[in-house]
């Protein structure tokens, strides 16, 4: 019976695919009307994409600047509770607001990344990938298109290896990079999170998103942010992981982004703390990250404020 309905239904990974397949097309129309339009165009996409979020967020985002200038005028003694349940409130509307302005912006966002994918292909870039030479051969095709939907939709997408999860996670990471709250891309090691972020760093520069990459404070290095060099090419500064946290997009670790997260629960001083709000992050193997590898405890220790002796008797 089970097997006569799946014939006439489909299984529930075809009908999630049938819905978007309306999607799918709608990208690729657009992306074949961005081929007319010059690199210059083609960048200005991203600032309208953040205008967009900026003007529809404009009166929650001054409802909320005068909630926290009535909850700093509050006397030390005044109970404030209230007042900082309507700033949660607050902070969750904008959220809201910029998640639906991201989905109705996310055909126009994926067809400027696919396209801009198809310009550096053409143009033959190349640049240093961790140590190697790579030339630009990526187009995102369909199914690629429909994985970074999935991300896109916090939801799991399952690739074997091959089918390009690099190049699907960096068209979810660049349309949730547009909010500017910072996305992670969250990795199993400083190679791949340096590799990966030097593979698609140069597309995110391209359409003016920033773009920091975590490494194991045990390798040296702490961080790095890409930037252009002047010449046409690239180059990886070397920053603290607080700046590395401020960029658009930031590629690290699993266990460096645990072990940062910790140090900001230990730190006592808001000029201390490294990371930002968690907003949106992608986890590659997730499998192994979320299951295999939780069974392992990340621990930290730092000095005691105060000593204390006490005497038994």
């Amino acid at each position: 019976m089970l097997k006569y309905l799946t014939k006439i239904f489909g299984t529930k990974h075809d009908r999630d695919v049938k819905k978007m397949r309306p999607l799918v097309e709608q990208i690729n129309r657009l992306y074949a009307d961005y081929a007319s339009l010059s690199d210059e165009a083609l960048k200005n996409k991203t600032l309208e994409f953040r205008a967009k979020i900026t003007a529809a967020t404009a009166e929650a985002r001054t409802h909320l600047k005068q909630l926290r200038t009535d909850l700093a005028a509050l006397g030390r003694d005044d109970d404030r509770s209230d007042l900082l349940d309507q700033i949660a409130e607050a902070e969750t509307d904008i959220k809201d607001i910029e998640r639906d302005i991201l989905d109705e912006i996310h055909p126009e966002a994926f067809a400027v990344f696919k396209e801009t994918c198809r310009r550096f292909k053409e143009a033959g870039k190349s640049w240093d990938r961790a140590g190697e030479i790579i030339t630009w051969d990526m187009v995102p095709f369909d199914v690629q298109l429909i994985g970074a939907t999935v991300l896109h939709q916090s939801k799991i997408a399952e690739m074997a290896t091959g089918e390009g999860k690099t190049l699907v996670a960096g068209l979810a990471l660049y349309l949730n990079g547009l909010t500017g709250r910072g996305v992670h891309l969250v990795t199993v090691n400083s190679f791949l999170a340096k590799r990966d972020a030097m593979w698609l760093g140069p597309v995110y520069l391209f359409l003016g998103l920033t773009l920091g990459v975590i490494q194991d404070r045990a390798l040296g290095a702490e961080a790095y942010i890409m930037e252009e060099d002047g010449t046409g090419g690239y180059r990886m500064r070397e920053c603290d992981h607080k700046e590395a946290y401020q960029m658009d997009i930031a590629y690290g670790t699993k266990d460096q982004f645990g072990f940062d997260y910790l140090y900001d629960n230990m730190a006592s001083r808001a000029e201390d703390l490294m990371q930002r709000e968690h907003y949106f992050a992608i986890v590659d193997e997730v499998d192994s990250i979320l299951i295999d590898e939780a069974r392992t405890p990340l621990i930290i220790s730092g000095p005691v404020a105060e000593t204390t002796s006490h005497r038994f008797e």
